[in-house]
């Protein structure tokens, strides 16, 4: 038998689950409010066919922002994530950028952090408050089509 989670625990976990959606909501809403700014920073980096790469980048971050706030393929999410973190923290904050700038190094290190934290709700998974599962969504809509008038349930003999 499963204990339930503590509130304390529960309420983390969600809070959790929406500072993860908010950092990844911000960086979103800065790529779509600046595209091109956003692809000359890439483009900067060396990276070849910024443009849209920037455009993959901000549609990526929406995936993870719905997938951090509703639980549904949030491990997934988080692991996604946490690649997706290492990755940047590499590129654009990594070695190569310490000896001009040694806030970078900072940046750098925030990104393991913050990586460290997705490695961890990736193996704990979203909690049980608001999460929406591929289950709860099969249960959901066979509810409401057993609901629709004139349709008959699995235990009905006229089936």
């Amino acid at each position: 038998m499963k204990s339930p989670l503590l509130i304390w625990a529960r309420t983390a976990i969600l809070i959790a689950r929406i500072i993860f959606a908010a950092v990844f909501a911000m960086a979103m809403v800065f790529k779509f409010g600046g595209m091109g700014a956003t692809a000359k920073y890439i483009a900067a980096a060396g990276i070849p066919a910024a443009y849209p790469l920037a455009w993959v980048a901000a549609f990526f971050e929406l995936a993870l922002v719905v997938c951090f706030l509703t639980g549904a393929l949030f491990r997934e999410a988080a692991l996604a994530a946490a690649a997706y973190v290492l990755f940047l923290g590499c590129v654009f904050h990594g070695p190569a950028h310490w000896s001009g700038n040694q806030d970078q190094f900072g940046f750098f290190v925030d990104h393991f952090t913050f990586m460290a934290g997705l490695l961890f709700a990736a193996v704990h998974g979203p909690g049980d408050v608001f999460v929406l599962t591929r289950a709860r969504l099969i249960r959901t809509h066979a509810s409401a089509a057993e609901s629709r008038p004139g349709r008959p349930s699995d235990d009905d003999p006229r089936k």
